[in-house]
């Protein structure tokens, strides 16, 4: 199953994380994502709320819980639906963590050191954040050049019309947050992630 599920992002290759501390407002734009054809999220847990929102989410999509640094937080997570657990920083008790569980983990990782090492200990995906400042589609092509065999999952300030380039220079998936939803009514963004949708079909990456 968590082998199944990371194959599952990274065929859907597009990684839209939502961060809000409004459960209803979660909600709504998972449902927006989803009808865009999109069908893995991340969720931040903002707050215990949010939690509301992971499980209701969970009916109808795969939820990743994000911003995940302690084991209460991923057990309640978890508990309420969510599949994969995301942290913002590679520690080695949320690798315990999830491996007790035997559920995915996605590390934050921005050196290569610190990519390798979280590959070492057998982290699926690594979230190389914050993607913009390290430099770039440049940055995941320096990276990957001697360790192609990282998935990396950049995020951190991409815009969806970076989408396609981050994934030629190599990203397993392309993480995108407020490029989706910042100033967008709901209708808007299922606009947004239908169209990213098409365009990343029409890379043909397999």
């Amino acid at each position: 199953m968590q082998e199944y599920l990371i194959k599952q992002i990274g065929k859907q290759k597009i990684y839209p994380i939502i961060r809000d501390d409004n459960p209803d407002k979660v909600v709504n734009m998972a449902k927006a994502l989803v009808a865009g054809g999109i069908n893995i999220l991340e969720i931040t847990l903002e707050n215990d709320f949010v939690c509301d929102a992971i499980e209701e989410v969970s009916g109808f999509a795969t939820v990743v819980a994000g911003g995940i640094i302690t084991e209460e937080q991923a057990v309640e997570s978890l508990s309420a639906g969510a599949k994969i657990i995301s942290s913002p920083v590679f520690q080695m008790n949320m690798v315990k963590i999830t491996k007790d569980k035997k559920v995915p983990l996605i590390a934050s990782v921005t050196t290569s050191n610190e990519a390798y090492t979280a590959w070492k200990t057998r982290v699926p995906l690594m979230k190389v954040f914050p993607a913009s400042a390290l430099g770039g589609k440049v940055y995941i092509e320096d990276l990957l050049r001697p360790m192609p065999f990282l998935n990396i999952v950049p995020s951190g300030g991409i815009a969806l019309y970076e989408v396609c380039d981050y994934l030629k220079a190599g990203a397993f998936a392309v993480g995108v947050g407020r490029g989706f939803y910042e100033d967008s009514t709901l209708d808007e963004i299922t606009k947004k992630a239908k169209d990213v949708v098409r365009k990343i079909g029409d890379l043909n990456l397999g």
